[in-house]
């Protein structure tokens, strides 16, 4: 039996990290955290304002989803974060080594499109640019894949899932 990944779904907002993270962790039979839920207040409320995070900001943030995915080792989970530079990565992993990403990656205008029809998100359509400028897409030596967001939720999610068997087993 393999033993469950705990997975990073991963990319700019707008790419459907809270829509897939959920099905995929229902698909995998583990538990979801949704990663807005671990920003501090003055977080939700800078970027609220339409102002970009800085990395200061984004540590504690960090530390708390890394400290989730680290107790859920040997046990799997699916968690969302925008994990959008290598140095956030390295520092999930650094608190959790078996951490694997599922990195939604997408056209513009697409995730664009979806910001602007969706409803109740603190994110606003004009941060979209910033978080494209801070976008290091996973290295090759990252354990992790690429899924193109295009499609409905189900054949993305489908496509996630495909791209996680591929990786070794997680123990």
């Amino acid at each position: 039996m393999r033993t469950p990944h705990v997975v990073v779904v991963m990319g700019v907002a707008g790419t459907g990290k809270t829509t897939i993270g959920p099905l995929l962790a229902a698909r995998l039979g583990v538990p979801y955290a949704e990663g807005d839920d671990f920003h501090p207040p003055a977080n939700i409320a800078k970027m609220s304002a339409g102002t970009p995070l800085d990395d200061d900001d984004r540590w504690p943030w960090l530390d708390a989803i890394g400290a989730w995915a680290q107790g859920r080792a040997g046990l799997g989970g699916v968690v969302s974060c925008s994990a959008l530079k290598r140095s956030y990565r390295d520092r999930l992993r650094a608190a959790a080594p078996g951490v694997v990403f599922v990195h939604l990656a997408g056209d513009r205008a697409l995730i664009e499109n979806r910001m602007g029809q969706r409803q109740g998100h603190f994110m606003p359509t004009a941060l979209l640019d910033s978080q494209f400028a801070a976008l290091q897409p996973l290295g090759a030596d990252e354990a992790g894949a690429a899924v193109d967001v295009s499609g409905s939720p189900d054949e993305i999610t489908e496509r996630a899932a495909k791209a996680l068997a591929q990786l070794p087993d997680a123990s």
